[in-house]
């Protein structure tokens, strides 16, 4: 089963929070609220994941620099 995460930290390297769905679109509603609230931060660095067998796949990542989309994020 794959699951879709939302992760937010406040440094990078940092605690996180997270969020775990079974639907992507609830995670990425997830993501965007956090980056509403947190992306201008210049420490915050945000993650939209998928999760399938134990392996993470970084869809998106947000930093104050802005999304970076995609593989090696």
């Amino acid at each position: 089963m794959t699951k879709h995460l939302a992760r937010l930290q406040f440094e990078a390297d940092g605690p996180a929070v997270e969020g775990e769905w079974a639907i992507p679109d609830t995670a990425q509603d997830r993501y965007t609220e956090w980056v509403g609230l947190y992306g201008t931060d210049p420490a915050v660095v945000i993650r939209l994941i998928e999760e399938s067998d134990g392996r993470e796949r970084v869809r998106k990542t947000w930093t104050a620099q802005g999304e970076v989309e995609g593989p090696g994020t």
